[in-house]
C-alpha cells in the first residue's frame, strides 16, 4: 500500500511539475550516484536519475538539447533532456570527468580529470554524432586540476590545480601550457570577468577570492585579495554583468561581489556548507546544495533569509535548470 501511495504521489508531483510549464531543478547527489529532479515550484523531489559514480558537475551541450552530467568514477557522461529529466544516453570510456566545459566557439568540449592529473580536450562532434567527442590532446596539468574557465575568445583556458596551490592557462590553438601560477591555499572554482580582465579564484583552504589580472602578455598579475569568508569555492554569476556570487563553504554564507570595485557588497546565510548554486530568473530566488546536510537549500536575496530546506541525497554538488539568470 505504502509503496502504491508513494508511485501516486510521485506521479502526481511530476504532473504538477510539466503543468506548470517551468523547468525542473536538477541536483547531483556525488556519494548516491544519482541526480534528484526538483519541482521548482514545490521544492520536491520528484524523481531519481541513477548515474554513474560520483556526479559531481553538469553543463548544457551547445544544442541545449542535453544536460551533460560527468560521472567521474564510472568515466562516463551521462546525457538528460533538460526540459524533461529523461536520459537520452551514457557515453562511456571518458576517464575521470570530474569538471567540464565547453568553449564559447562550441568547438571545445574540456574535462578536468581531477585524480588523473590532466586535462582532456576533446572535439566536439555533435549531440547526435555516433561518438559526440574526439580527443584531441591528453594535458599533465599536476596536482589535482579542479575547476575550468576559457574565455570569450576560445583561446585560452584556465585550470584551478587544487593540490598544489597553482592557476594554469593553456593555449587551446597550440594545445601547449602558456603559464603556471602560484595562488592561494587549495583553489577550486575559478571566475572569469565577462572583459577577459580578471580571474577570481576561490581559496577554499582560506577565507579569500584572489583577484588576477589575466589581461597582459605574460604571467598573470595579483590586483586584489577579497575577504569573503572560511571555504571560499564555487562561483555563479548575478547576470547582470556586475556582481558575482561565491559560496563561502565553511562560513555558511554566501557573499555577493561587485567586479567593478571587487568588493564584498553583500552577504546571505546558507547553511550546512554551501556548495554549487543557481539564480532563478525572478532574480531573488538563490537555490545552493547544501553539502553536509544532504539538502537543497532556497534563500530570498531580497529579505536575506532561508526560506525552504528540502532534503535530497548524500553530498548534493552540481545544480542546474533552465530557468536560470544568465551565467555573465
Amino acid at each position: 500500500m505504502f509503496r502504491r501511495s508513494a508511485f501516486a504521489l510521485l506521479m502526481l508531483l511530476a504532473g504538477l511539475a510539466q503543468a506548470n510549464g517551468r523547468p525542473p531543478v536538477f541536483v547531483l547527489n556525488s556519494l548516491d550516484a544519482d541526480i534528484s529532479v526538483v519541482d521548482p515550484a514545490s521544492l520536491a523531489v520528484v524523481k531519481r536519475i541513477p548515474t554513474g559514480k560520483e556526479p559531481h558537475h553538469l553543463y548544457l551541450s551547445p544544442d541545449e538539447k542535453s544536460l551533460i552530467v560527468a560521472n567521474a568514477l564510472a568515466d562516463s557522461l551521462t546525457f538528460i533532456d533538460p526540459r524533461t529529466a529523461e536520459v537520452q544516453r551514457v557515453v562511456r570510456g571518458i576517464p575521470d570527468p570530474y569538471h567540464l566545459r565547453f568553449s564559447p566557439d562550441m568547438k571545445w568540449f574540456v574535462t578536468a580529470s581531477n585524480r588523473l592529473d590532466r586535462v582532456d580536450l576533446y572535439r566536439w562532434q555533435g549531440s547526435a554524432a555516433t561518438e559526440p567527442l574526439q580527443l584531441v590532446k591528453r594535458i599533465p596539468s599536476p596536482k589535482t586540476p579542479s575547476h575550468l574557465n576559457i574565455d570569450t575568445k576560445s583561446t585560452t583556458l584556465y585550470v584551478s590545480l587544487q593540490d598544489s596551490d597553482e592557476l594554469l592557462a593553456i593555449d587551446l590553438t597550440t594545445q601547449n601550457v602558456k603559464w603556471k601560477q602560484v595562488v592561494g591555499k587549495m583553489p577550486a572554482d575559478i571566475y572569469l570577468t565577462p572583459d577577459d580582465r580578471f580571474i577570481l579564484v576561490g581559496l577554499t583552504g582560506d577565507k579569500f577570492v584572489e583577484v588576477w589580472d589575466v589581461s597582459g602578455v605574460g604571467a598573470p598579475k595579483l590586483a586584489k585579495r577579497i575577504l569573503t569568508g572560511a571555504g571560499a569555492h564555487s562561483f555563479r554569476a548575478w547576470g547582470d554583468k556586475r556582481h558575482v556570487l561565491v559560496s563561502n563553504r565553511a562560513a555558511n554564507t554566501i557573499s555577493k561581489i561587485d567586479l567593478t570595485t571587487l568588493a564584498v557588497v553583500d552577504q546571505y546565510p546558507a547553511p550546512a556548507g554551501p556548495d554549487d548554486m543557481e539564480l532563478l530568473t525572478d532574480g531573488k530566488t538563490l537555490l545552493v546544495t547544501s553539502r553536509w546536510a544532504g539538502k537543497l537549500t532556497q534563500i530570498d536575496t531580497a529579505t536575506h533569509r532561508v526560506v525552504k530546506q528540502v532534503k535530497v541525497g548524500k553530498s548534493p554538488h552540481g545544480i542546474w535548470t533552465l530557468d536560470h539568470t544568465p551565467r555573465l
